[in-house]
């Protein structure tokens, strides 16, 4: 048996009857080995937002960090000085003065970790640090309204923290509607105890006279629970005065 080549099924040929001209321009839209030109890559905002403020402003969080934390002053930067910080090699994160000597940093959450904001960040969205400021205690307020607290009771002894672990429990003490609520749950006839011993834990009791002991114990476990904290913020005990956090004084 024999084999026809020839079966009359496929287009003919495209036989050249003249030599290609190298020298013209190459076609950009003609295809290549049959199959057309990729499609050109586009990255969404929403995976680029330390470029983008549109995709990083829903992102933005407030963090406490100890005394005498190093970093810029947000309140200190123009124009100018978010130049000459940009061009620094190793930014410092651009910080506010907290409550109690606290510093609050702030942070943008990126997958499942956080990425500290610096000058070269505000400078690169555009932003003012007013903005930033805004943006930040807008998310938390918004986190907060639904972040759970945990309530103990042991007979006259009361203790509520929030720990959910997502990283916002202990700023949420900048927030006035979280002062309140520590000090209506807990207030009264009492003093009202706060513990920020770690990033994740917001710890806060009512402290009632002739129950000395139990502000002991309460000191104790702020220190413990700092000791081994990943990311600690204060072994030292707050009181809410008139909705505002002070140093605890006996």
């Amino acid at each position: 048996m024999t084999w026809d080549n020839d079966v009359g099924d496929e287009p003919a040929p495209a036989w050249r009857d003249t030599a290609p001209d190298i020298l013209s321009p190459i076609d950009e839209a003609a295809p290549v080995s049959g199959h057309k030109p990729p499609a050109e890559a586009h990255v969404p905002w929403s995976e680029a937002p330390e470029h983008e403020w549109s995709a990083a402003a829903s992102r933005i969080l407030p963090v406490l960090r100890p005394p005498g934390t190093a970093g810029t002053a947000l309140a200190s930067l123009d124009q100018a000085s978010l130049a000459n910080e940009g061009l620094k090699h190793h930014a410092l994160p651009v910080l506010d003065p907290g409550p109690a000597d606290l510093q609050i940093a702030y942070v943008m959450r990126v997958s499942s970790f956080d990425v500290l904001v610096n000058a070269d960040h505000l400078l690169g969205w555009g932003i003012e640090p007013a903005t930033l400021r805004d943006a930040a205690m807008e998310n938390l307020g918004l986190w907060s309204s639904v972040a759970p607290w945990t309530d103990d009771v042991s007979g006259q002894r009361r203790l509520l923290s929030s720990d959910t672990g997502e990283g916002g429990d202990a700023a949420r003490i900048l927030l006035p509607d979280v002062r309140k609520h520590l000090s209506d749950e807990l207030g009264g006839d009492a003093r009202v105890l706060v513990g920020l011993p770690d990033r994740d834990l917001l710890m806060a009791s009512a402290l009632r006279s002739g129950d000395e002991g139990f502000g002991e114990l309460f000191a104790d476990f702020v220190v413990e629970h700092s000791g081994g904290a990943d990311e600690p913020i204060d072994r030292r005990v707050f009181e809410l005065v008139g909705g505002e956090l002070t140093l605890f004084t006996a």
